[in-house]
């Protein structure tokens, strides 16, 4: 695998009695794009919350680009180049569209950069292009589709330019024809697919999905957790075949993978 670009070591997350993470290690490479999958409760979640700062973890740390993040506000996270999404959109529903987007680059970071409003709202415009929403950038997000929101849900965390980018559920709640473009979309942005002024290198990924068929077709690795423990961690085709995830997970589903 290639060097190390976000290393996670032995990381544990507590919530009273319940164990949502236990000692999870794994690492993601520079180019890598990764899916996550494990049945509901298995703290996928929970993992990528720790990762961008919002939880913060009983043990254990994490290292991006070499630098240690573990205990790091999220905002300065995201300025260090991680930004994710969340499985249910919350978007700011009476603003436009376009300014939920430029929200999402006002840190702090953007401000020192000297950053001025015109700057801003084209690179938001670039990101709503890019997902294919920029036609309704003035429209208020209420007026939004399930699947529109999820689109926008994505150009609030590319318009910040990461270097990781952390999907949670993407395709949940989307048709078939709806998680096929989501799909390409994805690819094409890991790809280097260009949206305006952005980044031309696409981000490194951690994708968390439940549709596996969706997922497995562009996923580079995928880990596997169960009850809070890493199960299994190697290629989709490895982990379709492998028996632990088998009984933890996949079950009837394995059909639908390789189909």
């Amino acid at each position: 695998m290639e060097e190390s670009f976000l290393e996670v070591e032995t990381l544990s997350k507590h919530f009273g009695g319940l164990t949502a993470v236990n000692r999870v290690s794994f690492r993601v490479g520079r180019h890598e794009m990764i899916g996550m999958i494990g049945p509901n409760g298995a703290g996928k979640t929970t993992l990528l919350r720790l990762i961008m700062g919002i939880l913060k973890p009983d043990e254990g740390r994490i290292r991006f680009r070499g630098k240690e993040i573990t205990h790091l506000p999220p905002w300065e996270i995201v300025n260090r180049g991680i930004a994710g999404t969340f499985q249910t959109t919350r978007p700011f529903r009476r603003l436009p569209i376009i300014a939920n987007v430029m929200v999402s680059c006002l840190s702090p970071g953007a401000m020192r950069r000297g950053e001025w409003v015109k700057r801003v709202e084209a690179r938001a415009l670039d990101a709503l292009e890019f997902v294919g929403i920029s036609d309704l950038a003035l429209e208020r997000a209420s007026s939004l589709s399930h699947g529109d929101l999820k689109r926008l849900e994505i150009a609030r965390a590319i318009a910040t330019e990461p270097e990781l980018l952390l999907l949670d559920e993407p395709f949940g709640g989307l048709n078939p024809a709806e998680t096929d473009l989501m799909a390409k979309s994805i690819r094409r942005l890991h790809k280097g697919g260009r949206f305006g002024r952005l980044h031309s290198e696409g981000p490194a990924m951690i994708i968390v999905e439940h549709k596996l068929k969706a997922l497995m077709t562009i996923v580079d690795r995928v880990i596997v957790l169960h009850f809070g423990e890493l199960i299994a961690d190697g290629s989709p085709e490895e982990v379709v075949k492998n028996p632990r995830v088998m009984e933890a997970y996949i079950g009837k589903e394995e059909k639908e993978i390789a189909s």
